[in-house]
């Protein structure tokens, strides 16, 4: 018995952790600029606003450094971020949005955003259920038309 409590409870953090994935992450059929353009191309077309494109490995050559091909998406819509920030004000420092499209040391290209449940739990969202369904709906519809062959 004072073994198994002990082993319960490892199980149970380890399946928390695993459900707790503040990143969800796509694979993607093409490379890196590929894979940012064609998001950026459904975001635009879908209405949202692209703030800004930041390539992280372009940054990395300035400076004498080396790193796989790494971009950053920053977008969004006021319409949904101000319905959320009144739903918990401090979510405006996740906002706006953003997508990281990055090779790994494999040469897969992936496309990550984050997990809009986590973020909702790391700010105590309250009375936001349906615009955050439509939000994670909407975010894993980009990624797929993103990532797709």
């Amino acid at each position: 018995m004072k073994i198994l409590i002990p082993l319960i409870l490892l199980v149970f953090a380890i399946g928390q952790a695993q459900a707790n994935n503040a990143l969800i992450s796509v694979k993607s059929a093409h490379d890196v600029k590929s894979t940012a353009d064609r998001l950026e191309a459904v975001l635009k077309k879908k209405g949202m606003k692209v703030f800004n494109r930041i390539d992280h490995a372009s940054g990395a050559r300035s400076v004498g450094n080396s790193l796989r091909a790494t971009e950053l998406i920053i977008f969004g819509n006021p319409k949904i971020g101000s319905v959320l920030m009144n739903c918990a004000q401090t979510i405006a420092i996740d906002l706006p949005q953003k997508a990281l499209i990055w090779q790994d040391g494999g040469g897969q290209v992936w496309l990550s955003y984050n997990n809009p449940a986590l973020l909702a739990n790391r700010h105590r969202m309250a009375g936001c259920d349906q615009i955050l369904k439509k939000v994670t709906g909407a975010l894993a519809k980009f990624a797929e038309v993103a990532t797709s062959p």
